[in-house]
């Protein structure tokens, strides 16, 4: 069975996203940064399952030290997750992909980043309420 956890990083008031990206993405400043390394870091070697978007976000030098995957909203999560049984697979993306993956999984890895500005797009509690509900792969 796969280890099924997500990885994000949220705003001081639980931002998630503005106009579609993070709202601090491009930030130099050391801890926006960090949060950077960091992601590349844990997901290093392991699987991320994200929408199209996220995954094309992701950068050359890291797309060969990962498996990538693609996902549509038409996708069944449990037969995504069954292939990569005995694997870790961070789930990517945001609200639309965590909302039908939610119930998936078990480790919630989330960073709070010193941002506290505008936002259209915020982390959702119920999320982790739902972790490890869903059927199992």
């Amino acid at each position: 069975m796969a280890d099924i956890r997500a990885i994000c990083a949220i705003g001081m008031s639980g931002q998630l996203g503005l106009h579609g990206v993070l709202p601090w993405e491009g930030r130099p400043e050391r801890p926006f940064v960090e949060d950077v390394e960091r992601f590349f870091d844990i997901t290093r070697g392991h699987v991320l399952v994200a929408g199209p978007k996220t995954i094309a976000a992701v950068p050359e030098f890291a797309a060969r030290d990962r498996t990538l995957v693609t996902i549509r909203s038409s996708d069944d999560p449990q037969e995504v997750l069954a292939r990569f049984a005995d694997r870790v697979v961070y789930i990517g993306g945001g609200p639309r992909v965590w909302d039908v993956y939610a119930g998936f999984i078990r480790h919630w890895d989330i960073n709070r980043v010193p941002y506290d500005g505008e936002a259209d797009t915020w982390f959702d509690p119920a999320w982790l309420l739902a972790g490890g509900k869903a059927p199992r792969p």
